[in-house]
């Protein structure tokens, strides 16, 4: 191509010129150019086909659920700290004893606290002391292969997938042993 032609080269939509000096920069156009070229029927956007979809299931699940919390917490509020003769007076008879007002946090509270203790003592009892061969090796270990070429020029493959030996790391890491 002369030099003339690609002066004569449309514009893009986005209204930047096609030719630049640099490759990167003409392919970050035709990105821009790409993202905006719509697909959709144009008659579908005019009978409003974007609009009658409405809302997605899950945001709507999450409107009903954070509701729910909300009016839930304030009839437990409502509950817990109302005095019975003024629930009595309102007519509401019949409810739980008090008494779960204090209870079933506490004993939420407790199970988690529970759970969280009972965790962490599995944790402890599956691993290994510092002391075990297994916190350096385990069954997926891999002994690294030595591959040794006969002829001088052969092109050597990649090595396999290995383990770095732990004295390799120390000799690496803080020098040859004294």
């Amino acid at each position: 191509m002369k030099l003339k032609e690609i002066e004569k080269w449309p514009s893009s939509p986005s209204g930047l010129s096609m030719n630049s000096g640099s490759p990167r920069r003409s392919l970050s156009f035709l990105r821009e150019r790409r993202a905006t070229v719509s697909i959709s029927d144009p008659e579908e956007k005019a009978n409003g086909f974007a609009r009658q979809h409405g809302p997605k299931p899950s945001e709507v699940y999450g409107f009903v659920g954070s509701i729910t919390t909300v009016i839930a917490t304030v009839i437990y509020l409502v509950w817990a700290y109302t005095p019975e003769p003024w629930l009595h007076s309102v007519g509401i008879t019949y409810y739980p004893n008090k008494y779960w007002a204090l209870a079933i946090p506490a004993f939420a509270m407790v199970s988690v606290v529970l759970g969280m203790v009972f965790y962490l003592g599995l944790n402890f009892m599956v691993t290994p002391p510092p002391t075990s061969y297994y916190t350096m090796f385990d069954e997926h270990s891999r002994e690294r292969s030595v591959l040794v070429s006969s002829v001088e020029g052969e092109e050597h493959p990649i090595e396999p997938i290995s383990d770095i030996g732990i004295d390799q790391i120390n000799n690496q890491m803080f020098g040859k042993a004294l």
